[in-house]
């Protein structure tokens, strides 16, 4: 059975990701795991811990509904706001084969100027396919 790590948060329902998936679940059996590190909200000046948890629990919950929808096997947890923890917390849930990492574009994506994909193909050496959507002004504002 294959075995992926999703990675994402505000990209999280984004066409580009969801092409990804359901490219993996074309080839079963395989099962996800959906991390959504509690990073701060893009469009908010201040904001708590306890807040972005929140949205990345939203997000979280409806992703899982979504993956579960088109007959996925499907884990999720939050994870830490620096993206690099929470993979790395989730690494010992499961051997996966594969790391899928979405990303907004370059320019606004803070995790591309982390260069978040080769740091985690570094660390990890798991394969690591990076997603960059191509979010509207709408799917940005969320």
């Amino acid at each position: 059975m294959r075995r992926y790590l999703v990675v994402a948060n505000q990209t999280l329902m984004s066409e580009e990701l969801r092409a990804a998936v359901r490219e993996r679940l074309g080839n079963p059996p395989c099962r996800f795991h959906v991390v959504v590190p509690a990073t701060p909200p893009r469009d908010h000046l201040s904001w708590t811990e306890g807040a972005a948890r929140v949205i990345a629990r939203e997000r979280l919950e409806e992703a899982l509904a979504w993956l579960h929808a088109e007959g996925a096997i499907t884990t999720g947890s939050i994870g830490d706001a620096d993206p690099v923890l929470a993979i790395l917390d989730a690494l010992p849930r499961d051997d996966f084969d594969e790391i899928v990492v979405s990303t907004l574009p370059p320019g606004v994506s803070r995790w591309i100027r982390q260069d978040l994909p080769h740091r985690l193909a570094r660390r990890t050496e798991i394969p690591v396919c990076h997603i960059v959507a191509q979010v509207t002004a709408l799917e940005e504002s969320r």
